[in-house]
């Protein structure tokens, strides 16, 4: 069984998706000699496709799983861990901004360490952050209304440089209402709820440039989506309490 199933969610990437599956290719030869790479190609019509598919049939560890139309970001990833063969399943965002040296933490934090799960951090007060300011108000903001309303205790629910232990995360992944951006932080707010073992720590994080993110859009449809899921924990039986998640 591959040891690490890395999902790389991609949407209108053609510049940068085969340099991205390279040097991540080359930094998870140095972390483990057991590992595939799935191209988790979200409906683009920009080339992506080709390129993706194209990097599958020269690389046996590299596959491409191909939507026609767009799902949304935690539809692509539900489907692409699903079909994962790894022990610890992983995704980090294409634009490689959370610095790659981070991801041998990323992935030890579950193999050797024994988390279920496992997130970087731009939030943290060691993290190294370099952002518009715009973004950051709006980041620091939606995190704001996460630990207040959901009360979460993470510093930071949307990094994209998250890692799982395969049996934990397929307890929540069907429980997981948001099919696009607000995927991370229903997935994070329902480990802690549950009481899985959560690690979070800083990371070093440089914006990417350009972003699928629409800030006026995607930050009203995640509002909405924080209190949707306030109200369905609320809804709840409370057989546990939430214990605190370990922050490095």
């Amino acid at each position: 069984m591959t040891r690490v199933s890395l999902v790389l969610p991609a949407y209108n990437e053609v510049t940068r998706i085969e340099k991205t599956v390279n040097q991540t290719a080359e930094t998870l030869r140095d972390i483990t000699s057991s590992f595939e790479i799935i191209i988790a190609e979200d409906g683009s019509i920009d080339g992506t496709d080709r390129i993706a598919g194209k990097l599958a049939q020269e690389h046996n560890c590299i596959s491409h799983l191909h939507s026609d139309s767009r799902q949304g970001r935690g539809r692509a990833l539900n489907r692409a861990f699903k079909s994962a063969s790894g022990d610890v399943l992983c995704y980090i965002d294409v634009d490689l901004a959370t610095d790659m040296s981070h991801l041998k933490e990323l992935i030890e934090s579950i193999s050797i360490e024994g988390y279920d799960f496992a997130t970087g951090s731009r939030m943290m007060p060691q993290s190294n952050v370099k952002r518009p300011l715009k973004r950051g108000i709006a980041s620091k903001g939606f995190n704001f209304l996460v630990h207040t309303v959901l009360h979460s205790k993470l510093y930071d629910h949307q990094c994209g440089f998250k890692a799982f232990k395969k049996a934990p995360l397929f307890e929540l992944i069907d429980d997981v209402e948001d099919e696009h951006w607000f995927w991370d932080t229903e997935l994070m707010v329902l480990a802690q709820a549950r009481e899985f073992k959560v690690k979070e720590f800083p990371v070093i994080w440089r914006h990417g440039g350009t972003t699928k993110v629409n800030l006026k859009k995607d930050i009203l449809e995640m509002g909405s989506q924080i209190f949707r899921l306030w109200w369905s924990l609320k809804r709840q039986p409370k057989e546990k309490t939430v214990k605190s998640c370990e922050m490095l």
